[in-house]
């Protein structure tokens, strides 16, 4: 697979989690309904809906390492500069994606039936974690790319 490509795989992969991160700092301007609707976690909606920090902290704290791994996405595919610990965090972002990606095939069926919702999300993510495998060839092993 060329350079290129693995470049390609990380500028969309640092897309994906750039708009994952704003969606989620919408959740914030958005309300209780927009944190149900994301599937935020009870207590984070909860915290919505009294109005306490726990939800906006919360939440720009997520957002902001899903910032972290577009740039960490576009340093490898050489769209900025190198950052420090660049090996190390492709591949622990490579499998924290892969498997939040691959963690919710339990899920996905559920008594009312197919979780449409989680389904987009965990492909989403499950395609985020292989561009983070794909393009950190090249950082490891750069004959290869």
């Amino acid at each position: 697979m060329g350079y290129k490509r693995q470049q390609k795989l990380l500028i969309s992969a640092g897309i994906i989690a750039v708009a994952a991160a704003i969606w989620h700092l919408l959740c914030i301007l958005g309300g209780p309904s927009w944190f149900e609707f994301a599937r935020a976690p009870q207590p984070i909606i909860d915290s919505a809906k009294q109005g306490t920090l726990l939800a906006p902290i919360g939440t720009i704290i997520v957002a902001s390492l899903m910032f972290a791994c577009s740039i960490f996405a576009f340093s490898a595919a050489g769209m900025i500069r190198k950052v420090p610990l660049l090996k190390a965090a492709l591949i622990t972002i490579a499998v924290l994606c892969t498997v939040r990606g691959l963690i919710a095939l339990p899920i996905l069926v559920t008594p009312s039936g197919l979780d449409v919702w989680e389904l987009v999300a965990s492909s989403v993510w499950l395609y985020v974690g292989a561009c983070f495998i794909v393009g950190s060839i090249r950082q490891f092993r750069p004959e290869l790319s």
